[in-house]
C-alpha cells in the first residue's frame, strides 16, 4: 500500500508535534511501546486526561494548537478538535503519521442545552484523528472521556489500533451519533473551511464573535451537556 504523505509527519501551525511539551507527553505516554500499542495508549490518555467540553471554543486561529491543550487547566475541558489535534501531534512526535478528519454529526444523547444555544442539532466540523498503523489509516476519536460517558450512561469509545473508532452509532438500542456530512481528511486544521461552515450553520454565533457558554446551574455548568 502507498505510504502516507510526508506532511502527515511534519509539524504544522496547529499540530505542533515538535513542541517540547508535546514530545515529552508522547514519549511519557508511549513508554517505548511499539507503534500500535503506543497509539492505543495515546488515544486513551488524550481521551481521559482532559474532560470533553463543547463550550471551550475560541474562534481565532491561535485558539487551535495541540501544545495549548497540554498547557490548559483540565477543568476548562477541551473540544473534540482540541483533542484530535493533541492526539495527532503526539503520534507524529513518535514517528506515527497522523492526520485529521472532520464531519458534521448529530449527537442524540446529552446535548439539549448545546442544541438550544447552537439553534440546531447539527454538530459542525466534529473532529477526530486518523493514524497510519501497520500499512493503513485507522480512525481514532479521543473526544468523549470516560467520566462523561459514565454520566450519560454510555460506554466510552475504545480504540485497539486495528479497527476504526469514529463514534458510537448506537449504545445498546439507543441511537448515539450519526454522520451527516463529511469534510474529509487533512494534514492540518482547515481553519478557513471550518469557520465558513460554522458561519453557514451557526450565523448568530459567528456574528457575535463568541462561542456560547451554558447558563450556570448549582455547582456551575456541566461541560458535558
Amino acid at each position: 500500500m502507498r505510504s502516507p504523505a510526508p506532511d502527515t509527519l511534519a509539524p504544522t501551525p496547529h499540530i505542533d508535534c515538535d513542541h517540547p511539551a508535546v514530545v515529552a507527553f508522547a514519549h511519557e505516554t508511549a513508554g517505548g511501546r511499539a507503534p500500535r500499542a503506543a497509539a492505543v495508549a495515546l488515544h486513551h490518555r488524550v481521551r481521559d486526561m482532559v474532560p470533553y467540553s463543547p463550550w471551550n471554543v475560541r474562534l481565532d486561529r491561535d485558539g487551535f494548537r495541540a501544545s495549548d491543550v497540554l498547557a490548559r487547566d483540565p477543568a476548562q475541558g477541551a473540544h473534540c478538535i482540541d483533542k484530535a489535534l493533541l492526539l495527532a501531534a503526539a503520534a507524529r512526535a513518535l514517528g506515527i503519521p497522523a492526520r485529521l478528519h472532520f464531519a458534521n454529526v448529530r449527537n442524540h444523547i446529552g446535548t439539549a442545552r448545546l442544541e438550544e444555544l447552537l439553534k440546531t442539532d447539527l454538530l459542525v466540523f466534529h473532529g477526530y484523528t486518523e493514524l497510519w498503523l501497520e500499512g493503513r489509516w485507522v480512525a481514532a476519536t479521543p473526544a468523549f472521556d470516560a467520566g462523561l460517558c459514565a454520566r450519560l450512561g454510555v460506554a466510552p469509545l475504545d480504540f485497539d489500533g486495528v479497527h476504526d473508532a469514529i463514534f458510537q452509532a448506537y449504545d445498546g438500542d439507543r441511537r448515539f451519533m450519526e454522520r451527516v456530512d463529511d469534510h474529509g481528511a487533512h494534514a492540518d486544521l482547515p481553519f478557513e473551511a471550518m469557520i465558513a461552515a460554522w458561519r453557514q450553520h451557526y450565523p448568530h454565533i459567528m456574528a457575535a464573535g463568541v462561542w456560547p457558554r451554558p447558563p450556570r446551574r448549582d455547582g456551575g455548568p456541566s461541560p458535558a451537556q
